[in-house]
């Protein structure tokens, strides 16, 4: 495998600035990973060997004439299939946009090829982001580079697995109740669900429009904070943009100091149904922290009990007015148009055909909650725990500067295992969805293999509204406190990113290593 897949974007950005090698051979080299490996980890839907070999010559072009170039300029990036790209079909992973080419370009894509970024492709995804595990993909089922016969998370989970099978060093996500975070937290790469308006849903297709929120996916904190200023900062096409500067992440992230800083431990957050090696990593982290000056309050946030209930009122009623749209007369697939049948028939017909089951259930589930009669009963009252939820983050940011918890009770379960169970497939996302109901920044960081299964465990950090900044001072001072090779006990139990790992490509081979490094 070429050691330039192995490596982080802010360090292919330097060997490109001093022209040790070229935006096209970093180009090359993942292409080639992606074909060596993309049979077993199926992280893409579609790639663009020809569009991302062009966009790479355009960088090296611009470098050689001598103009200023960002920081990321020749980074390849892989794009989670919810973002409009004129380059490739944009299908949300659903048979109902099965091949449907965007005549525009997402904001947040467009900021990524304005910045030099190439992008590679397409990545595989829950259908219309819809689920926990990539298993409700309408294409294929995407597996975890950790362990092929485990899921990698979701609604994002093709990002993260083209991200810890070193096919790309970048990738984007969206993030409604987790879908960056908890993927992030399974394949033991770092996602972030910045500050809701902080970037711009133009040309995301909607899934909760309350809810969704871009984000960037990367293997280390800098990366995910160069990717995130990247992308970041207001546009007048997204009515819930902020107008507002975007935090200073990448110093915070260079900064990784948390002397003096208060975090605190939500109390919630732990308990009945956490795996008890996520609890144990968690812990150490914990003391990790505390030992670079950190201090810890427990913090209770008692309405965060009900987040669960409260997502799934509002998400899947959001749900059933956004996805009104496809009705099979202006765009996407149309079944039963003969002729011999109405309007209305052809869009049954083709809802029919063109959505999964998980899509369906969350409709029917929105439609009901929005129902006359129940409306006040249902949305009303999901909305009023909505805010409950919110005061609780705000009283407990009165006590401390972060909030800290496990991104995801468990690590991650066998393909198939949660398919017929949807509550059990909701309960992975119990960390992460308090922060998008409350619209505050949130981060997942890995912070150790689970003694459990030797599996990645997520270590989430939670920030006030517009001080996404804060994630990346923790976030980046737990990853050099793991990654410190001067030792602390932290260093034996292996950081899970697996940026160190030089064959990521094949499951075992990452966890035969893990193993060496735990003796």
């Amino acid at each position: 495998m070429n050691d330039l897949v192995t490596m982080t974007a802010s360090q292919l950005s330097a060997l490109m600035a001093s022209g040790q090698t070229s935006a096209r051979e970093v180009t090359e080299a993942h292409l080639a990973q992606i074909a060596a490996i993309e049979a077993d980890v199926a992280a893409f839907l579609s790639v663009d060997s020809a569009g991302a070999r062009r966009q790479a010559d355009a960088v090296d072009a611009r470098r050689a004439a001598g103009d200023a170039l960002g920081p990321l300029a020749g980074v390849p990036i892989a794009v989670k299939d919810i973002f409009a790209y004129r380059g490739l079909p944009t299908t949300c992973g659903s048979k109902m946009l099965d091949g449907w080419m965007s005549p525009y370009d997402a904001t947040v894509v467009k900021r990524t090829l304005d910045a030099g970024m190439v992008v590679v492709g397409k990545t595989n995804m829950d259908e219309f982001a819809m689920g926990s595990s990539t298993e409700n993909s309408g294409y294929q089922t995407t597996h975890n580079p950790w362990d092929l016969d485990r899921v990698p998370g979701g609604s994002g989970g093709g990002s993260a697995a083209a991200l810890a099978a070193f096919e790309a060093p970048l990738a984007l996500g969206t993030d409604t109740g987790g879908s960056i975070r908890q993927p992030a937290s399974v394949t033991g790469t770092v996602g972030v669900k910045p500050t809701y308006g902080g970037n711009s849903r133009y040309g995301v297709v909607a899934m909760a429009s309350s809810l969704d929120t871009p984000g960037p996916c990367a293997r280390t904190v800098l990366d995910a904070a160069l990717l995130h200023e990247a992308i970041s900062g207001w546009d007048p096409m997204d009515s819930t943009s902020i107008n507002r500067p975007v935090p200073p992440v990448v110093e915070a992230a260079r900064r990784a100091d948390v002397k003096g800083l208060r975090l605190g431990v939500v109390k919630e957050f732990a308990g009945e149904g956490y795996q008890p090696g996520v609890m144990r990593r968690f812990e150490e982290a914990l003391v990790a922290l505390e030992g670079m000056g950190a201090q810890l309050v427990e913090v209770s946030c008692p309405h965060f009990a009900y987040a669960l209930g409260a997502y799934y009122l509002i998400m899947p009623s959001e749900v059933s007015s956004n996805l009104a749209r496809f009705d099979a007369m202006r765009y996407g697939v149309r079944v039963g148009d003969d002729g011999a049948r109405d309007v209305e028939e052809v869009t049954a017909l083709s809802r029919e055909a063109g959505f999964g089951d998980e899509v369906k259930r969350r409709i029917i589930i929105g439609t009901y909650a929005l129902s006359a009669g129940y409306y006040d009963a249902y949305y009303g009252s999901a909305q009023k725990v909505r805010t409950l939820i919110k005061r609780d983050f705000e009283a407990a940011f009165a006590q401390a500067d972060a909030l800290v918890s496990p991104t995801s009770p468990t690590t991650a379960w066998r393909l198939g295992e949660r398919v017929d169970d949807p509550l059990a497939m909701y309960r992975a996302d119990l960390c992460t969805i308090p922060s998008n109901l409350a619209g505050n920044a949130a981060i997942s960081v890995p912070c150790g293999l689970s003694p459990d299964d030797d599996l990645p465990v997520g270590f989430q950090i939670m920030a006030p509204p517009l001080a996404d900044d804060r994630l990346y001072l923790v976030a980046a001072a737990l990853e050099g406190a793991l990654d410190d090779a001067r030792g602390g006990p932290l260093l034996a139990k292996l950081r899970s990113s697996v940026t160190g790992v030089k064959q990521p490509t094949l499951a075992r081979q990452i966890l035969d290593l893990a193993k060496e490094v735990e003796a």
